[in-house]
């Protein structure tokens, strides 16, 4: 199996990690405050889709053809992972936790969504870390 180059995966990561940093320091409801949150949130929104985009390629050995890999949505990506122990079943609930947090962003760009998704930021951190040395190693 061919490496799977992570490198926009660090760099999108690297990001939220910063934006996420940044919104610790400076006063809630400034709009210092706004700036970051916005930026952790688009950080999150890039890191979960890139996150999915790997793992697809991840699980490619998996399968019989690239095109049944392709027609797998987000939460079945995760549910092969798991059926061949990439991932926990644990692990696998919360990035369908992730992911529904995100679909939520096409309804609700406001604060409530917002701070959900603050509330989320250490564990996805830490999972997509995992993820990403699961994707690494064949």
């Amino acid at each position: 199996m061919a490496t799977i180059n992570t490198e926009y995966l660090e760099k999108s990561l690297a990001t939220l990690e910063r934006a996420y940093t940044l919104i610790k320091t400076v006063p809630e409801g400034s709009i210092d405050y706004e700036m970051y949150r916005n930026s952790l949130v688009k950080g999150f929104e890039m890191t979960l889709e890139q996150s999915g985009k790997l793992l697809r390629k991840r699980l490619l050995p998996y399968f019989s053809s690239k095109k049944a890999v392709d027609v797998l949505n987000f939460k079945d990506l995760f549910r092969e992972a798991a059926k061949h122990s990439l991932l926990s079943e644990t692990e696998v609930c919360r990035w369908f936790q992730y992911r529904d947090n995100r679909n939520n962003t096409a309804h609700d760009y406001g604060r409530a969504f917002a701070e959900e998704t603050l509330a989320l930021i250490d564990g996805f951190i830490n999972d997509v870390k995992s993820l990403k040395d699961v994707i690494e190693n064949e």
